[in-house]
């Protein structure tokens, strides 16, 4: 137990992860009512949309006019996802996100085909691209990720040491515009983690390069989600990536049950149980995860925001024993 972090930085991603992969359109005023909400939870960074082509992510097609449209609270940073100089462009017009640079390369070359139609050869050469755009633009760039790190629906399991050349080749990228990588995120976009193999490629990647943090971006769709989050933190990650009310999924993943990031309240709680610090007001996130649930109008896989809270049932028994 002594590698758990003594606070963590949670990263929400529900109303960009999860307005894009919903099937049914969302009105855009329910999506800015969601992002309010989760703004008054004690969340330090939300990602609230992404400038990509609408005939591609439908679900997206009013990200300018979300991002004009929320309350922007002191403190808390708002972020977006692009994938090339056309959306960074739509990003910086805003003039309302907090906007930074961040390269990534994807493990399996099979999924990566199928969802950006790139061989790994032109996923590199494309990330050396966007690196010099970034440059070119003046934006800072600190992070890094290596998507399907842990497995693939096409392509099957990924070896740890390829994870870690990936992460080698990227910092290479970055250096040769001037950049100083301080962060990787391990991202399990198919659900393939679990408790051991999180451990057996966190411990590679701190082995190889024991400056880099080291971020997860984990998803659930086999269960595992909040059990990979609990690895993780027991080697001593302090970055994870979320979602209110477990929204979300990805849709190239090429399963029809594919589930969205570990949940937010979920892992508050878990966090809140065993002494991390999170800095969010739990009560008011699972609020914003009931509101998240109304919004897409069907259930979400979230458990706390069913179960309760013991620190609720506590204060009941400890009242029930007082009367």
């Amino acid at each position: 137990m002594s590698d758990l972090p003594k606070a963590i930085q949670i990263n929400e991603e529900g109303p960009r992860e999860g307005f894009q992969f919903e099937r049914v359109p969302i009105p855009t005023a329910r999506k800015i009512e969601l992002i309010d909400s989760l703004s008054e939870t004690g969340l330090n960074q939300i990602q609230v949309a992404s400038f990509v082509n609408p005939k591609n992510v439908p679900g997206m097609a009013d990200a300018d006019q979300i991002v004009a449209g929320f309350t922007r609270k002191p403190g808390v940073r708002y972020t977006a996802l692009w994938l090339n100089e056309k959306g960074l462009q739509r990003a910086i017009a805003t003039a309302r996100l907090d906007v930074k640079g961040s390269l990534s390369l994807t493990a399996s070359e099979a999924f990566l085909k199928r969802n950006q139609n790139r061989t790994a050869a032109q996923d590199l050469e494309g990330e050396r691209s966007i690196a010099r755009m970034y440059k070119a633009n003046g934006i800072p760039v600190e992070r890094t990720s290596v998507r399907a790190a842990f497995g693939c629906n096409y392509q099957g399991d990924v070896p740890t040491a390829h994870v870690v050349s990936l992460v080698g080749k990227l910092l290479e990228v970055a250096s040769e515009e001037g950049f100083t990588i301080k962060l990787v995120s391990l991202a399990d976009t198919m659900a393939w983690a679990t408790p051991v193999s999180v451990k057996r490629m966190v411990g590679a990647v701190r082995d190889k390069y024991p400056d880099l943090q080291v971020a997860l971006h984990l998803h659930d769709t086999r269960g595992m989600g909040i059990a990979n989050a609990y690895a993780g933190l027991e080697m001593g990650v302090a970055i994870f990536d979320s979602s209110v009310a477990g929204l979300g999924g990805c849709p190239f993943a090429g399963h029809k049950g594919a589930a969205g990031n570990v949940c937010t309240e979920d892992l508050v709680f878990m966090c809140d149980e065993i002494g991390i610090e999170t800095r969010v007001d739990l009560a008011q996130l699972i609020a914003s995860a009931i509101l998240a649930e109304d919004v897409v109008g069907h259930p979400l896989p979230g458990s706390v925001m069913r179960g309760g809270t013991l620190a609720a049932l506590r204060t009941a028994i400890k009242a029930g024993a007082a009367a």
